[in-house]
């Protein structure tokens, strides 16, 4: 079995719809996604021979999705009121409506499945919300090949 990581950060916003404690009201992370790729094979022919995957590529992609939601308020699709995010939106705040609840467990998930969704051999995601406390994301098929 071979494996690659990488990691990447973002910050962004978020709260917790239906909790109650601290994490119900608005607050901001530092989070930090580290991915990683997992082969029982390497690469037989091309650029890629003799690798999981170019690391180039791999950073590139966990890059990218991180970026996505560097610097937006994350927001559970149907937790805010219409006129609220239309309030946020015109005073030119940057949103990024999620269809699940924004935890740290389902951000892992999210990176884990996109990045599968892009061809990517991963396994697993691992995303802290503080230096920490961290969520793992475990795929539970073997990545296609």
């Amino acid at each position: 079995m071979y494996g690659l990581k990488t990691e990447a950060s973002f910050d962004s916003a978020h709260f917790l719809a239906d909790y109650y404690g601290k994490c119900e009201n608005l607050h901001g992370h530092r989070w930090r996604v580290v991915a990683y790729l997992r082969a029982d094979e390497l690469g037989a022919t091309g650029t890629q021979r003799d690798m999981v995957c170019d690391f180039g590529v791999f950073k590139r992609e966990v890059r990218a999705l991180a970026e996505e939601l560097d610097h937006t308020f994350l927001v559970e699709e149907g937790t805010l009121a219409p006129a609220t995010i239309e309030a946020l939106t015109s005073e030119g705040f940057s949103l990024t409506m999620l269809p699940f609840r924004t935890t740290a467990e389902n951000l892992a998930r999210h990176f884990c499945e996109r990045l599968r969704g892009r061809g990517m051999p991963c396994s697993q995601v691992d995303v802290y919300e503080t230096p920490l406390n961290c969520a793992t994301y475990v795929a539970e098929e073997p990545p296609a090949r």
